[in-house]
């Protein structure tokens, strides 16, 4: 794997840390980290709440980027509580495909670290808005 994801996973799981934050919230179950096209690495956490209006650790992420004034990426890599890589769910996935609209299809994601298995967004969603 190449230094980019080795510092995204190193990156994500400096983050992840699960926590009980109240009677219905919960956070850091899974931890996020996407690349910038600058080649930043900004990381984010799931906030899960009874009621449903969590968010999503990839989103996080993202949040956290646009927030620092970048809006492009190039990867992205979830770690979920079990340890594994996981794709981004249907929300992530909508999310990243109106951020990169004109170039979604290129956006890496990292399905499996230890197998090196690595998806684009455009095989992910293929057909978006059709």
């Amino acid at each position: 794997m190449d230094q980019q994801w080795q510092k995204m996973l190193a990156a994500a799981k400096k983050v992840q840390d699960f926590r009980i934050i109240g009677k219905h919230m919960e956070v850091g179950g899974v931890a996020a980290a996407v690349l910038s096209e600058s080649g930043k690495i900004y990381t984010g956490v799931c906030v899960d709440t009874a009621c449903g209006l969590g968010l999503c650790a990839e989103r996080n992420a993202l949040m956290n980027m646009l927030t620092q004034g970048e809006a492009r990426i190039t990867r992205v890599l979830a770690i979920m509580s079990n340890g594994q890589n996981g794709a981004p769910c249907g929300a992530c996935r909508e999310f990243i495909v109106q951020l990169m609209e004109q170039d979604y299809q290129k956006v890496e994601v990292m399905l499996d670290y230890k197998q090196a298995k690595v998806i684009t967004m455009g095989e992910l969603t293929p057909q978006w808005w059709l």
